[in-house]
């Protein structure tokens, strides 16, 4: 007999596009303006199908690493790490512009979770030090029980290492009591292959319902907001 799934105990949560706004001026998401930045900045030409083919990489890896996507697109050498400097450059010039915002119910959802007692880590496929300035322009510093990038962690999404690793950290008992949320389909691969017991998308970024439902999602979600009703947390 197989046992009872656990109580959800610790709930990882994707930053930009789950429980941030991704999109600055004219529309333009803040991550799509500083990969565009990044290409620029190590020559590529803004125009043709070298141009066109990078696009479609980082629209296809949306979430994953952000130096891992430079990686494949330029090798594991000078050139993509020239392209990760200028990446975590641009973003943080958007940030100080504060061309950032929560998005509804995030904040609260968060320490709603961890007012219920379940723990929460903050997950993303940023550098820890793009990572810091997100939490910072936020204020979000003490927000969370934890927060990890793949530098912290191993690999980065779609592998399993950011949620196994905040497990580890935070001394959770079994995999199947960690619930997973995020707005592209890295995230729900990851949180798939780590055994995860809810592996929730989120439809405020990246990716839509037939993706997210595509890579494994066991629920979608109009917002963050909805997650402690899934988890069945109640008042």
């Amino acid at each position: 007999m197989t046992p009872p799934s656990p109580p959800i105990a610790l709930a990882c949560l994707d930053l930009a596009g789950t429980l941030v706004a991704d999109e600055g001026a004219g529309g333009a998401g803040l991550v799509d303006r500083a990969f565009s930045a990044a290409l620029d900045a190590v020559g590529l030409p803004p125009d043709g199908p070298e141009r066109a083919n990078a696009l479609r990489l980082i629209q296809e890896t949306m979430g994953q690493s952000k130096l891992a996507v430079f990686r494949t697109l330029f090798g594991a050498g000078a050139r993509a790490e020239a392209a990760n400097r200028a990446f975590e450059d641009g973003y943080d010039a958007l940030l100080g512009a504060g061309a950032i915002h929560p998005l509804p119910g995030a904040e609260s959802t968060v320490r709603r979770l961890r007012a219920s007692g379940i723990r929460v880590c903050l997950i993303t496929g940023f550098s820890p030090r793009s990572r810091d300035q997100l939490l910072a322009a936020l204020g979000w510093e003490a927000l969370a029980d934890a927060t990890l990038t793949p530098a912290e962690a191993g690999r980065g999404r779609p592998y399993p290492d950011l949620v196994l690793a905040a497990l580890l950290r935070l001394q959770i008992d079994d995999v199947r009591a960690v619930a997973v949320a995020g707005d592209t389909a890295a995230d729900m691969h990851t949180g798939c292959r780590a055994g995860a017991g809810v592996v929730a998308g989120v439809l405020t970024g990246s990716d839509g319902r037939e993706r997210l439902a595509a890579a494994g999602a066991t629920c979608i979600l109009e917002t963050i907001a909805e997650l402690p009703g899934v988890l069945g947390l109640t008042g």
